[in-house]
């Protein structure tokens, strides 16, 4: 896939002339940039950068990655003109890994390297996935798997138009995750940051804190109420935390 509006990548960023960083965000399976739409005005001197990908909300009728190698490269070739100053990615759950691939993307390329990186609900990608995949379930048992994941409001689910357009998308992000196949490299030089949920069934405290081993630089982990999707309810506590550990790293 070609790049030839770069914009349509980044979305709701409001621009911020005194910023002294930019945050770029990637969402979890089947979700879209507007998650993060709000998170500007928590986070004085950071210029959010929502990323959007295709396939949902802005770019419904674009065709979703499959594959995390596609996906990364087109969005290195689309994001690569926005990392023209000090820049730190945040990722939740399957957005942490596209995150992560990113920066290694960047780093094969020769390109510029964050300063940060934040993770949010997603085990250490040298954690082998034990879960059986779903992406390729009939309708039924993958909607009941969703509604498991408690990430998807029960009004979704019961509605069958809407779910027919979201089920490809999901099935989309679901096989980028669950084709992943790590490959050992360097440790990133960028501190890590890494959130988790203190009810999540998915990932664990032990999932999370193996992500130390990959940064030569500082690494903190917090534990947030909530379940998987916390960044929900303890938003103010996660955004308080992020903006400490970029403006005032200790």
């Amino acid at each position: 896939m070609t790049n030839k509006t770069l914009g349509s990548w980044i979305v709701f960023r409001k621009s911020k002339p005194n910023a002294r960083f930019r945050l770029f965000c990637f969402p979890y399976a089947g979700g879209g940039a507007s998650i993060y739409r709000s998170w500007s005005e928590d986070l004085p001197e950071i210029e959010v950068c929502p990323v959007q990908l295709p396939g949902r909300e802005s770019r419904l009728r674009e065709k979703p990655f499959t594959h995390i190698s596609n996906l990364v490269e087109a969005a290195a070739e689309a994001l690569l003109p926005h990392l023209n100053m000090p820049f730190a990615l945040f990722g939740h759950s399957m957005g942490a890994l596209i995150s992560f691939e990113l920066i290694r993307h960047l780093r094969r390329l020769k390109g510029p390297s964050p300063v940060h990186f934040f993770v949010s609900a997603h085990r250490a990608p040298q954690i082998p996935d034990l879960d059986p995949p779903i992406h390729q379930l009939p309708d039924a048992e993958l909607m009941e798997n969703l509604r498991e994941l408690n990430g998807t409001p029960e009004a979704v689910l019961q509605n069958a138009e809407l779910m027919q357009m979201l089920l490809p998308l999901l099935r989309a992000d679901f096989g980028v995750c669950e084709t992943y196949a790590y490959a050992d490299e360097e440790k990133l030089d960028c501190p890590i940051s890494v959130f988790g949920g203190l009810e999540d069934r998915e990932v664990t405290s032990e999932d999370l804190n193996k992500w130390r081993d990959q940064t030569h630089g500082a690494f903190k982990q917090r534990m947030l109420p909530g379940n998987h999707f916390f960044l929900q309810d303890a938003k103010k506590t996660l955004l308080q935390a992020l903006y400490r550990d970029l403006i005032q790293p200790s």
